[in-house]
């Protein structure tokens, strides 16, 4: 009963939602950006936030404080679970800006909202459009919007200390803005629906904000070794959350 109530509410949300994200659309027509970024700041999070706590969803988060305040960042973090997307939308200093796969684009009333929150869409398959959806990337971070990655690329269907390869891309686009990368551990976050055969049950997730790796003056190898050390940080942290979990 609560995974159907999920839908529902899911769908009927974003429908009632729509004149709001219309006058979203015009404002980001007319270049109004801080009406746009107002919009998102306050109805996102509320959107995302329902969809937790209709699933039962508790949420532990630590190390705001690592957030940075000075300038964009590029936050990336393990992946296991569609609703890492909404986690994140919610538990972090604000929603941000998500490179998203393409398929996202495809979903009616939802790309919308993902359109206002600058959310960048990317074809894997396709290298001149990944390649352009990076630099869009690159573009909001150069006007200020932090951005969100999963590097893995997919889902992990493994155990909690599985990580699959981080690609380079998201590195790339946090070192060639100078960009801070602030590491995700996110533990718990497949129990909630995958791991249940799509059906969704209450679920304790715990994330882990961890401090930011500057980028700025990194050499060519210490810039070659960034995909795996963001890696290594996130499942050492991943080790102790399930220690304790």
């Amino acid at each position: 009963m609560r995974t159907i109530v999920w839908f529902i509410w899911f769908w009927v949300q974003l429908a009632v939602l729509q004149p709001l994200q219309r006058k979203g659309k015009k404002a980001l027509q007319a270049g109004d950006d801080a009406a746009v970024d107002a919009l998102v700041e306050k109805m996102v999070p509320k959107w995302a936030g329902g969809l937790l706590r209709l699933a039962g969803v508790t949420v532990e988060v630590t190390g705001k404080e690592n957030i940075p305040t000075d300038t964009p960042c590029v936050f990336v973090g393990n992946h296991r679970s569609y609703y890492d997307i909404p986690l994140v939308l919610t538990c972090l200093d604000k929603p941000h800006p998500l490179v998203a796969k393409k398929e996202l684009a495809r979903l009616p009333l939802v790309k919308g909202w993902m359109e206002l929150l600058r959310c960048v869409f990317i074809d894997r398959d396709n290298p001149r459009q990944a390649m352009q959806a990076m630099n869009q990337a690159m573009e909001n971070l150069k006007k200020g919007y932090s951005v969100t990655i999963f590097p893995e690329g997919t889902r992990g269907k493994g155990s909690e200390l599985e990580l699959g390869e981080f690609k380079a891309g998201a590195f790339r686009i946090a070192t060639k803005t100078k960009s801070p990368v602030v590491p995700l551990a996110i533990h718990g976050s497949r129990d909630i629906m995958e791991n249940n055969g799509g059906w969704m049950k209450p679920t304790h997730v715990t994330i882990r904000i961890l401090p930011s790796i500057p980028t700025d003056g990194l050499s060519r190898e210490q810039l070659r070794q960034l995909p795996e050390q963001t890696a290594d940080i996130i499942l050492e942290n991943l080790r102790q959350m399930q220690e304790t979990a």
